[in-house]
């Protein structure tokens, strides 16, 4: 079933072969959809063009979300190969590294407050008045990630849990605002995933075994059931979902304690 047959999607926040955004981009190829990739910087730039050329992407374009410009650029080459555009995938968020490590009184700081609200969180309602136009009338989708640390504390993520939780906001004032124009606004909390971004936290690879420990299904989860999960909500299938945060996180976030064994130990 080719869920997403013939829609236009921007996904925005490729790194690598490893990323969320490149399982995501996988899956909505798979079933059907028109995709364009966009990369950060030119660093970035063949990662990106070796992960879209396998999977039969052939546009792509730089840029860079914290600047306006280049997300307007983006739009206006987006224009001349589309008439009009049905999703925006949003998988970007950073902070700055020495903010990810330590206490969380101690290592925020008012410019990295300010960055991982910028990249993390403000880029997503950019992007989305941005994407307007070229929705219009589309019945379209914005889609983006966000972490449990939006609404639990998580050692060492710090600002990004501020970030997530802004972010989680936006969605839900998004659903509002282009629910007007007909277009649903979703995210998708995944568990953790060793991914360049997750790198950038002090510890992570504990956070990832102490996960798949806790976790009802036993296991962490992978690109491609957070790919298959935003293929669901990117398609007509999802049409009365709206405004939603999906955990795709094998239940971690329904825990409290692990095992009465855990605690006796």
């Amino acid at each position: 079933m080719n869920l997403l047959e013939n829609k236009n999607i921007l996904i925005v926040g490729v790194a690598n072969k490893h990323s969320i955004a490149s399982g995501i981009a996988e899956s909505m190829s798979k079933n059907g959809a028109n995709i364009v990739l966009t990369y950060q910087n030119d660093r970035l730039k063949s990662n990106v063009e070796k992960i879209g050329n396998e999977i039969g992407v052939e546009t792509f374009i730089p840029c860079d979300v914290s600047s306006d410009e280049e997300i307007e650029s983006t739009f206006n080459q987006l224009g001349r190969k589309w008439d009009g555009l049905d999703c925006v995938v949003h998988a970007v968020g950073f902070a700055p590294r020495e903010e990810l490590d330590g206490d969380f009184l101690e290592a925020t700081t008012r410019e990295g407050f300010a960055i991982a609200h910028d990249v993390s969180s403000y880029s997503f309602i950019a992007l989305a008045k941005a994407a307007k136009d070229m929705m219009k009338g589309r019945q379209g989708s914005l889609l983006t990630l966000s972490y449990l640390g939006s609404t639990k504390t998580l050692p060492n993520y710090n600002v990004m849990g501020l970030a997530k939780a802004s972010l989680e906001a936006s969605v839900r004032y998004l659903a509002v605002s282009a629910g007007k124009d007909g277009h649903r606004v979703n995210a998708i909390s995944a568990g953790p995933i060793k991914t360049l971004a997750a790198s950038g936290v002090k510890n992570f690879r504990k956070m990832l075994s102490y996960n798949a420990e806790r976790s009802p299904s036993g296991r962490n989860v992978t690109t491609k059931e957070v790919g298959d999960a935003a293929t669901f909500l990117s398609s007509d299938m999802a049409s009365g979902i709206n405004g939603e945060i999906l955990y795709v996180d094998g239940g971690f976030n329904i825990t409290a304690m692990g095992s009465i064994e855990e605690a006796e130990s």
